[in-house]
């Protein structure tokens, strides 16, 4: 009588079709800010290995301010900070934009710290004389890197790419907090037009779907390691 007084299995059952809809935001904006921050990531990378040491101080710093930065603050000073400095530098009026630009920027920024760092230590893992070797024989370095390097650096970092994707999913569940309704966002919404009632149902649909998630892209980098693994062991091999 207690458990049924508090806790309602029906309804956290029926809370699945009502948050499942808004998964595909939820994507969308990792998937963006996934692109964005590898690409960002992969040139901090290089600036961090470059001979420049203006840009190895450039490109540590940036890495050192988001990894001292909590998520929820970088949500708000980009929220706040870029419409600010649109309209201050360039007088454009950012006012009226999606609400989700700003999720991708700061999501973005974060997890081009995180990569500009496993792309690094990926591609340090790799022994320098292949690189030296590739040349040697008279590939470029650019054609060293591209058709020696990347491909077994891709290998390395994918265990932690993975983490990050994880990472970067359940960060995002903090968007809410500027009014962006995807799936959390639509999961608070229920519960205020609940009056706060069912509140625990709505976050344990929530978690299962969260947990689903977490551990199905877990898995795919566990196969998609094993896959390339094989092949760079038969090369070690032979």
């Amino acid at each position: 009588m207690f458990f049924e007084k508090y806790f309602d299995i029906d309804y956290l059952w029926g809370a699945f079709p009502q948050l499942l809809p808004y998964l595909k935001i939820t994507f969308a904006v990792a998937g963006l800010a996934v692109l964005f921050g590898t690409l960002l990531g992969l040139l901090l990378a290089f600036m961090k290995m470059g001979k420049s040491k203006i840009l190895q101080i450039v490109a540590h710093g940036y890495t050192t301010v988001m990894r001292c930065t909590p998520s929820i603050v970088l949500l708000f000073l980009v929220y706040y900070g870029v419409p600010f400095l649109s309209e201050a530098l360039f007088h454009i009026h950012l006012q009226d934009i999606y609400t989700g630009v700003f999720v991708v920027i700061t999501f973005s920024l974060q997890f081009a710290a995180m990569m500009s760092e496993v792309i690094r230590s990926a591609i340090l893992a790799i022994d320098k004389g292949q690189f030296e070797a590739a040349v040697s024989v008279g590939l470029t370095p650019w054609q060293a890197y591209r058709r020696i390097i990347f491909p077994q650096a891709f290998v390395v970092a994918l265990p932690n790419f993975g983490n990050g994707l994880i990472a970067i999913l359940q960060e995002g569940a903090l968007a809410y907090t500027i009014g962006f309704i995807d799936i959390v966002g639509k999961a608070n919404l229920i519960i205020s037009s609940n009056f706060n009632s069912h509140a625990l149902e709505i976050y344990i649909a929530l978690a299962v779907i969260y947990w689903v998630i977490s551990i199905v892209i877990e898995k795919v980098f566990d196969l998609l390691e094993k896959a390339f693994s094989k092949g760079s062991r038969s090369i070690k091999a032979s």
